[in-house]
């Protein structure tokens, strides 16, 4: 179980290098918005603002859930991940409803003032640089198997579009078309919104006990080829933060003894773990029915 824990103080590394980037790019897009009149950009910069909390309720729960198993917690705190992107969901989707107010508050008020066209360039930066965040964050929180680090890791994702989208509006506004600038805004605010509904619904699968039935047959079928195993009478399974518990009813031969059958339970836990990098896995054995 040290290698569980371990993966989940690696994933930590991704929530520091979100949090340290977007305090960066947050500062630097909001001064320049509000200098030189970009609401894309200060819709873009506002949208980092909120990231830099998720990113912190995400480095938070990473730590939560490294803690170990206790009196009251028998199973663990890997749900703190979850309970963490949860929260991550709601901060993102109340300053995603708010750049859209903002936005169509703008939109009919007239104001159709062109930002400078150096600001696109500087959009499209921010763009590659948080592109290069997302992979990051991407490929640790696939070695990790840490939900929130993805979830990290899909926000990235939506920032690099987010910004790209800015440039966009920026460079319509200086082919007379300015308001495009405030309608980019607007792309701006109901994509935050967006990202927050997908973590939300995510979360809420998982603190739920829902598990994706298209991955159980690969499960049923490594423990079926484990010598012994004569038969799965059912099989199910459930998140638990990062982790994946796996419940399982196997039939083995009657004329087995008990610890003939326990070597066999190992060996179904030992091949999980090999093969799927599942740690919980809890093993019913029962004689085949003749």
């Amino acid at each position: 179980m040290v290698d569980v824990y371990q993966n989940i103080k690696e994933g930590e590394r991704g929530a520091w290098l979100s949090i340290v980037t977007y305090l960066i790019l947050s500062a630097f897009k909001l001064i320049l918005g509000y200098l030189f009149l970009s609401s894309a950009l200060r819709a873009d910069g506002m949208n980092n603002l909120t990231d830099i909390v998720a990113s912190v309720a995400v480095l938070i729960g990473l730590r939560i859930s490294r803690k170990p198993p206790d009196s009251d917690h028998a199973y663990g705190h890997f749900r703190a991940e979850t309970v963490a992107a949860l929260i991550a969901s709601f901060i993102m989707a109340m300053v995603g409803i708010q750049v859209l107010v903002d936005g169509v508050g703008l939109l009919f008020s007239g104001q159709e003032q062109a930002p400078e066209p150096w600001l696109a360039g500087v959009a499209m930066i921010c763009a590659v640089i948080m592109y290069g965040v997302y992979r990051y964050n991407l490929n640790l929180a696939r070695r990790t198997n840490s939900q929130a680090l993805m979830a990290a890791a899909k926000d990235n994702l939506s920032d690099a579009m987010v910004s790209v989208g800015a440039a966009i509006g920026i460079i319509g506004s200086q082919l007379g078309m300015p308001w495009l600038d405030i309608v980019a805004a607007l792309v701006v605010g109901l994509l935050i919104c967006k990202t927050a509904w997908d973590i939300l619904s995510d979360s809420m699968h998982r603190l739920t006990d829902g598990f994706d039935e298209q991955e159980l047959p690969g499960l049923r079928e490594t423990i079926a080829s484990i010598e012994g195993v004569e038969n799965i009478k059912d099989i199910k399974a459930r998140i638990n933060g990062s982790q994946t518990l796996v419940d399982v009813i196997i039939e083995v031969s009657p004329e087995l003894t008990i610890t003939e059958s326990h070597h066999i339970s190992d060996k179904v836990e030992a091949r999980m773990a090999e093969v799927h990098n599942i740690h919980y896995v809890h093993v019913h054995v029962e004689p085949r029915e003749v």
